[in-house]
C-alpha cells in the first residue's frame, strides 16, 4: 500500500485491513519521499544534502506513526524510499516479490479523465496484480466480505492466466465468481455466440472452473459495468498488458474500466 499520509490514504486503512484478513496476507506500507520538494528559501540557509537528510528524517517519523493502530509495526513492514514514485513502487514490487499493489484513483472533477500519473504509470508497467479503488476520501470501498466477483474474459491468448488467477483467489476466500464475455453488436450474434460458448467450455476445462457464465452484447465497458452493478459486485477482475506507454492507456478499455468502475478492480 503506497502511502502519502493524506486523509484519503488513511481512509483506505479499513478496506486494506479487511482484504488482508480475507486473504491471510501481510501488509507493507511504502512511502516515496520527494527530496526535490524544498522551497527556494531553504536553499539559502542549507545545502541540498542537509535538506534531503531532514526530509528523509521527517518522512521516516511520519511513516512509523502513520496508521500505527491499524497496522502495528510488529506485523506490518514499513519501507521508505526516495525518488520518482512510480519507478520506486515498481522496484519494490519486483524486489520484495509483492503479490498485490493497492492504489486509489484520483478524486475531483477530473476523475473521469485521469487516474493520476503515478497510478497510470504503475498500471502500464508493473507485472504484479494491481487493485485500484474509487477515491476513498469521497467513496469508501465496500467490504470484500460480500464475496461477489465478476471476471471479464476476452478469449485472448491471456484468458487462461486471468481466469486461473480469478478462480484461485475466489476459491481461497469462498467468493461467488461470475465470468462474462462481451460480443460486439456488429457481429452476427447467433454464430458468434455458439463459437464463444464452445471456446469458453474448453477454457473452463483447462482451468478447472465451474460457475456462472454470461455472454453480453454491445459495448464491452458498459456491459461489464452493468454486470457488476446488477449483481452488486464488490470486485471486478480484468486483464492488463504491462509494458505500454501510460499515456496510450488513457483510451484503452482497461484504463476506462478502472476509471469508471463502481467497485474496486483487480487488473492482472
Amino acid at each position: 500500500l503506497p502511502v502519502d499520509f493524506s486523509p484519503s490514504c488513511a481512509a483506505m486503512a479499513l478496506f486494506v485491513q479487511r482484504a488482508a484478513t480475507l486473504f491471510r496476507s501481510s501488509v507493507t506500507l511504502l512511502h516515496i519521499c520527494d527530496l526535490m520538494s524544498h522551497n527556494g528559501f531553504e536553499l539559502y540557509v542549507r545545502t541540498p544534502q542537509e535538506i534531503a537528510e531532514t526530509h528523509l528524517c521527517v518522512a521516516q517519523g511520519e511513516l512509523e506513526s502513520f496508521l500505527a493502530a491499524e497496522f502495528p509495526q510488529a506485523t506490518c513492514r514499513r519501507i521508505l524510499r526516495s525518488g520518482d514514485a512510480a519507478p520506486e513502487i515498481m522496484d519494490i514490487a519486483r524486489t520484495e516479490d509483492i503479490d498485490l499493489i493497492v492504489m486509489p484513483t484520483h478524486a475531483g472533477q477530473f476523475r473521469r479523465l485521469v487516474l493520476g500519473s503515478t497510478t497510470a504509470k504503475v498500471l502500464a508497467q508493473v507485472h504484479c496484480p494491481v487493485l485500484t479503488t474509487r477515491h476513498a476520501e469521497t467513496i469508501v470501498p465496500g467490504p470484500l466480505e460480500h464475496r461477489v466477483w465478476v471476471c471479464a474474459v476476452s478469449l485472448s491468448c491471456d484468458s487462461e492466466r486471468i481466469l486461473a488467477f480469478a478462480s484461485r483467489a475466489a476459491a481461497a476466500v469462498g467468493a461467488n465468481l461470475s465470468v462474462i464475455h462481451v460480443i460486439d453488436s456488429h457481429d452476427p450474434i447467433e454464430t458468434v455466440e455458439k463459437n464463444v460458448r464452445r471456446r469458453m467450455e474448453k477454457l473452463f476445462q483447462k482451468v478447472g472452473w465451474e460457475g456462472v457464465f454470461k455472454i453480453a452484447v454491445g459495448s464491452r465497458k458498459q456491459a461489464l459495468l452493468e454486470a457488476a452493478r446488477a449483481c452488486d459486485a464488490d470486485l471486478i477482475i480484468i486483464g492488463r498488458t504491462p509494458g505500454s506507454d501510460p499515456f496510450d492507456q488513457i483510451h484503452s478499455l482497461t484504463y476506462q474500466l478502472i476509471r469508471d468502475s463502481p467497485c474496486p478492480v483487480v487488473s492482472v
